[in-house]
């Protein structure tokens, strides 16, 4: 299982590379089902994994021109203070056992049963472009930029996903940027909320870094190659298919965490 767990790596650095989003989302599922870690750990692992492989396709753009220097600050700003408030205070009030309405959940279970609905979720994004694209006249307030950076900021922060598919239509429609320099904005954005989230877990936490460090690095060639097939490759079907895997992904994991016996 591990074999397929590193190849899984490699996927989630090459989504990253092609289309800017979406890979992040397979990070803790790959975590939790083929390497057996906890997911609360997971989520620490995952802003490790995602951030790291977000700044290399993040320089990249950079030196492209590419990256949304105003706006990264903004949106980075509040995501990322959101982000380490989430860490420090919001995680540690979650008890081990939750009850809800007599049902007792544990809160590993928890975590993957949103972690599969922000699949579902992500993965309608994906897949409904159309939507996607109808909605980019739309006019938003430029202030908004501080409510979805605290609202990405919050799923990074407790679930250790990178947000991109939400960045980047986000970005797209209130600023009107062009995709590419979406993407690149979107990747710098998410490699300073995630890395500082890791920071903010350092103490107290037993890292297994030689796992990290292997799938990080793959990521990292995942997110190299991604970025040098892009040019070669339709990102919109890309796209597209990526999310009927993230779906099914999604569906499987609920169906896992409510109807087996942990």
């Amino acid at each position: 299982m591990e074999i397929v767990g590193f190849f899984a790596a490699a996927l989630i650095g090459l989504s990253l590379g092609l289309i800017g989003g979406g890979g992040s989302i397979l990070t803790v599922p790959v975590l939790v089902y083929l390497f057996h870690v906890d997911p609360v750990l997971a989520t620490s692992y995952s802003l490790f994994i995602v951030g790291t492989t977000s700044l290399a396709g993040a320089i990249k753009n950079y030196y492209l021109g590419q990256v949304h220097t105003r706006t990264v600050l903004t949106f980075g700003i509040s995501s990322l203070v959101t982000v380490l408030l989430v860490r420090r205070f919001l995680l540690p009030l979650i008890p081990a056992q939750i009850n809800i309405s007599g049902i007792s959940i544990s809160k590993a279970c928890l975590f993957m049963v949103l972690f599969a609905l922000l699949m579902i979720y992500a993965s309608v994004l994906l897949i409904n472009d159309k939507k996607t694209a109808a909605n980019r006249n739309r006019e938003m307030h430029v202030n908004m930029l501080v409510f979805y950076g605290a609202a990405i900021g919050l799923v990074t922060g407790l679930l250790g996903a990178g947000g991109g598919f939400l960045l980047i239509p986000a970005l797209v429609m209130i600023l009107k940027l062009p995709v590419k320099t979406a993407i690149g904005t979107s990747l710098s954005i998410i490699a300073i909320s995630s890395l500082a989230g890791f920071a903010g877990d350092l103490a107290g936490n037993d890292f297994d870094w030689k796992l990290l460090i292997s799938i990080t690095l793959l990521a990292v060639f995942g997110i190299i190659s991604g970025n040098l097939l892009s040019a070669r490759i339709s990102g919109e079907s890309l796209k597209k298919g990526f999310g009927f895997f993230v779906l099914s992904m999604g569906i499987y994991i609920l169906a896992h965490e409510l109807f087996t016996t942990h």
